[in-house]
């Protein structure tokens, strides 16, 4: 049995968009998410979340879910269009008691809220009256939004999370443009992403300096990355491989832990990579009380020192490739799931070693770990041995990595439920519990019963 350690937290995590639906219910108004979706071909079947798993109606129905897995732990994020519509003005009172009751209802099962207030779904009005994570002033109006948050929710809520993976709000959606709001642009990314940095330093002063010593809770950042092994072992690959990590969680998590970008990032764009007064460097630099990781996959990184733009999987997490002069492909032999991501357990060991000696070994928590496969269900059952095999492996790096010295504290599973997978609207099943999207009964997967036994057991009898 690979036991870990007694105050480890089990949790599951999905994302307002993806799984509330009700999108003009409740006084809320339109997120960008409603309007990318909304655009023909810009998401599989053209699908949108305007019903979603109608969680904001089957609430109750799916705290009652999580208890009968025995979740110790659930992070869900606020729609802030729910909470205000066009994201500057007034509060919407329907959507505070939406998550005021979720929040309740969670604590009455005993399951510990974690609360992500941004996951990607801007209020529409500020992105069209104000250019949204491209205007400086978000850092305020998304402080103001917290604020609101902290002061509704802060009394039974002891865990946020700012922001939710700042390099996908950056690079899918204003690179490569195949998500909210669809811009494609090679120096957008960068300004968006010193935005969002911005904002989640305010955020996090305003609570440290009005409601942390009260309300007696914590505050940080998730952000996500995937493990570059170099190709070969020449110093160059290596080298590249170091790069191609800096330019993806270094990039927001070195000015948070170190006080400004990696210096492999200000050699390679220059002008093109904001600076930060001192101003936001004092408000940023020591601004999260743990370490987020949502972790998916891992490539291979090469150095490739030309001038031409590399055409990637954009799915496969290159960011802009001519900024980072490194060329990513996959092994051959590595197993994929349904989205293409290679089935590699050791990358995330490797990947929480690097954040170890690299950031002073902070308190870590896996955010986000999953993986979609083709689920199907077979007289009413649902066997999916694949993703108990994933998430066995991926269990046990983590376990490897705990016993190599990393602090790590807690372990999401993404996601509780199949849900709206973004581009790939609802073709991609990542959840533990099966969503018939016909009649939106919910139905646990073999992996449900499996994720069970092991936060029972905290911990597993491996596969090995």
């Amino acid at each position: 049995m690979k036991k870990f350690p007694k105050d480890f937290l089990w949790g599951s995590a999905t994302s307002s968009y993806q799984i509330e639906g009700a999108a003009t219910e409740g006084g809320r108004a339109w997120s960008i998410w409603d309007a990318h979706a909304h655009i023909p071909g810009r998401t599989a079947n053209n699908e949108n979340g305007d019903i979603a798993c109608d969680h904001y109606h089957k609430y109750k129905e799916d705290v009652q879910l999580m208890a009968d897995l025995g979740i110790k732990s659930y992070r869900f994020s606020i729609s802030w269009s729910r909470i205000q519509p066009d994201g500057q003005g007034a509060v919407n009172e329907e959507g505070i008691s939406f998550y005021s009751n979720l929040i309740d209802e969670l604590l009455k099962h005993n399951i510990t809220p974690w609360i992500t207030l941004y996951h990607w779904d801007l209020p529409l009005a500020l992105h069209t009256e104000k250019d949204g994570w491209l205007n400086p002033e978000i850092a305020d109006y998304f402080q103001k939004y917290a604020h609101i948050c902290f002061e509704h929710f802060g009394d039974r809520v002891k865990n946020w999370i700012t922001l939710n993976e700042g390099w996908v709000v950056s690079i899918l959606g204003y690179a490569e443009g195949v998500f909210a709001p669809g811009r494609k642009s090679k120096d957008e990314p960068y300004l968006v992403a010193h935005q969002l940095l911005r904002s989640h330093g305010k955020a996090v002063k305003l609570y440290r300096e009005k409601f942390q010593e009260v309300q007696k809770g914590r505050i940080g950042i998730t952000n996500n990355c995937d493990w570059r092994e170099p190709l070969t072992n020449k110093p160059e690959d290596i080298e590249a491989a170091q790069r191609s990590i800096e330019f993806f969680l270094g990039w927001f998590a070195d000015p948070i832990y170190l006080g400004d970008y990696p210096a492999s990032m200000r050699k390679s764009l220059g002008d093109r990579l904001p600076k930060f007064t001192e101003e936001d460097k004092a408000i940023i630099l020591g601004s999260s009380d743990f370490f987020g990781l949502n972790h998916y996959s891992t490539l291979l990184a090469e150095d490739f020192q030309k001038d031409e733009h590399l055409t990637m999987n954009v799915y496969g997490n290159g960011g802009i490739s001519e900024d980072q002069n490194v060329k990513l492909t996959t092994d051959p032999s590595w197993k994929k799931t349904a989205m293409e991501w290679p089935i590699v357990p050791w990358g995330l060991q490797k990947l929480l070693e690097w954040i170890m000696n690299r950031y002073d070994n902070p308190p870590i928590y896996i955010t986000e770990n999953g993986c979609a496969f083709n689920d199907t269900m077979v007289d009413g059952k649902i066997e999916d041995r694949e993703r108990i095999a994933y998430l066995d492996s991926y269990l046990s790096a983590c376990h490897k990595a705990i016993a190599n010295g990393v602090n790590l504290k807690g372990y999401f599973l993404w996601s509780l439920m199949d849900n709206f997978e973004w581009a790939q609207g609802y073709s991609k099943r990542f959840g533990i519990y099966y969503v018939d999207y016909k009649n939106l009964e919910r139905t646990p997967k073999q992996s449900a019963y499996w994720f069970k036994e092991v936060i029972a057991n905290n911990g597993f009898k491996t596969f090995e």
